[in-house]
């Protein structure tokens, strides 16, 4: 079995920095020659996510309206009585939609449907440099 590894870092804004990073997945598969396997995708860090949407306005903005409802930036949140740091909500946030991610490759193509990209978002308070891994491995 073969594997291929890649990190990538983006800069993303705050409270809901987003990017779509399908193209550089894409590219370390076809860089990799690995024909059948899975691909994963992780972010470093407690206050991001990783995920597939179809990455337009409009379902961004239904995304972020979603996460706000589950864990709204606004409530008393016990880590932030215990860290006064003031970003309780984006580690709910990023618990709830998770930091990892699996795609499966099948004759060397990512496994993603016509309107699915893979998209990271940063949950934190503030502007962060988000650093995301990726391995493919396989035959």
């Amino acid at each position: 079995m073969a594997s291929r590894a890649r990190h990538w870092e983006y800069e993303l804004e705050a409270e809901f920095g987003h990017r779509d990073i399908t193209d550089d997945v894409k590219q370390l598969v076809a860089d990799s020659g690995i024909r059948t396997g899975t691909v994963s995708l992780g972010m470093v860090g407690s206050t991001g996510g990783i995920t597939t949407i179809e990455y337009e306005s409009g379902a961004l903005q239904d995304l972020h309206r979603a996460v706000e409802m589950l864990a709204p930036a606004g409530e008393a949140y016990a880590h932030n009585a215990r860290w006064g740091d003031g970003n309780g909500f984006s580690h709910i946030r990023s618990a709830l939609l998770k930091t990892g991610l699996s795609i499966p490759v099948v004759d060397g193509q990512l496994q993603l449907g016509t309107w699915q990209q893979v998209t990271v978002l940063n949950f934190d308070n503030r502007s962060r440099r988000r650093k995301v891994v990726g391995v493919v491995t396989g035959e």
